[in-house]
């Protein structure tokens, strides 16, 4: 998934009220123009050479969340193709809900952006458009692609389980995770299905669109016959994977069950 978004387009289009609807959908951080300009950027005026070095500065600090491993939104008018370029490469939601803004300045220097991931036009609610961009941003899981299937309790999920996931995702392309239900069967299980869900989805983020979770029920013996069409193989991890996960499994073991 790509995760640097700049929302642009004229002032008052609406870019700010998608930024904000499209944060915690995402788990993203919202860098809005108007709010770096008043606290990192007051030595910028409105010229194009300043405008320029906004968007630089722009995309310095979104490239710094996206290399710690988050989603940056990029919240500003960044009106013509030198300041685009100066924001670099993205993933770009144009909001063109209106033909010219009360800054008569902006208005003669915005130019339409020559490439553009989402265009928001003014049918629609923000709310509706937010469901588009997500739909761009993350693919869909494909149910009849080769997936690899793990079954497990994930009481709770950890690193292992984690790099054993990953592993199948690198060898197939797509996982279903199915989570045993035991919960509160003994003190191993005390997590709910959608809290394991919760962690597991957090853990894999920047896999989605490759795995789903699944609940199924106390499964205890798996059986299969003669031709079934699917393989079944023991991943074995490297050793210090290994050993991490023992780590954690220990560290979580000597911890306070949640009420």
């Amino acid at each position: 998934m790509t995760r640097k978004i700049l929302i642009m387009g004229l002032p008052g289009a609406g870019k700010t009220t998608l930024a904000n609807i499209l944060a915690p959908l995402l788990n993203a951080v919202v860098f809005n123009a108007d709010s770096v300009r008043a606290n990192v950027s007051r030595d910028l005026g409105f010229s194009h050479e300043d405008r320029v070095e906004h968007a630089r500065r722009m995309s310095w600090m979104c490239d710094r969340v996206v290399e710690a491993g988050g989603t940056a939104i990029a919240d500003f008018i960044c009106p013509t193709e030198e300041t685009r370029a100066a924001f670099g490469s993205t993933f770009t939601v144009w909001i063109d809900r209106i033909q010219e803004s009360r800054f008569a300045d902006t208005n003669r220097m915005f130019t339409p952006p020559s490439h553009f991931d989402v265009r928001v036009n003014a049918d629609g609610t923000v709310r509706y458009w937010a469901e588009q961009v997500l739909a761009r941003l993350r693919p869909a899981f494909d149910p009849q692609l080769p997936t690899a299937l793990f079954i497990g309790r994930y009481q709770p999920f950890h690193l292992g389980h984690q790099r054993l996931i990953e592993e199948g995702l690198r060898r197939v392309g797509q996982v279903c995770i199915a989570v045993r239900d035991t919960h509160g069967i003994d003190q191993k299980s005390p997590l709910s299905f959608f809290a394991v869900k919760q962690r597991i989805e957090a853990a894999l983020s920047a896999h989605v669109g490759r795995f789903i979770v699944l609940p199924m029920p106390n499964i205890t013996n798996v059986y299969y016959g003669r031709d079934v069409g699917y393989a079944v193989e023991r991943i074995v991890l490297d050793e210090a994977t290994e050993d991490i996960s023992a780590t954690d499994l220990r560290r979580m073991s000597a911890a306070p069950m949640p009420r």
